[in-house]
């Protein structure tokens, strides 16, 4: 008898579980939450997305400051970090550049004369 007992209850309960188990399963793949599922799938790539992208961002960082200081470029601390300032000769030379200045070129046998002014 009671072995009669332990049985029946033993296969009870291993229904209820079985039952529970496969239940659990549908739930998880209704389409409302495959769809929540896939979100939750896409925010952690974007975590990580975003995360890579700030170490390469500090990587760039810091080789370019590495560089920086193997060539002896070191910013100027009275200028702010996104100003960069052309050296002085290059700058003055393409100030000073006449556009109305007629240049003339030679090449092989024939001159060739520019003048920007003209109509075409």
């Amino acid at each position: 008898m009671f072995r009669r007992a332990f049985w029946f209850t033993a296969g009870a309960a291993a229904g209820v579980w079985a039952t529970t188990k496969v239940n659990r399963q549908l739930k998880k793949l209704t389409p409302e939450s495959l769809a929540a599922q896939a979100a939750d799938k896409a925010v952690e790539a974007g975590h990580r997305l975003k995360d890579f992208a700030l170490d390469v961002k500090a990587g760039m960082t810091q080789r370019e400051d590495e560089l920086k200081d193997a060539l002896g470029l070191h910013q100027d601390p009275d200028r702010p970090d996104n100003v960069t300032a052309l050296p002085g000769p290059r700058r003055l030379r393409a100030l000073a550049h006449d556009p109305n200045d007629q240049t003339t070129h030679r090449s092989n046998n024939s001159t060739v004369t520019h003048n920007r002014n003209e109509d075409h």
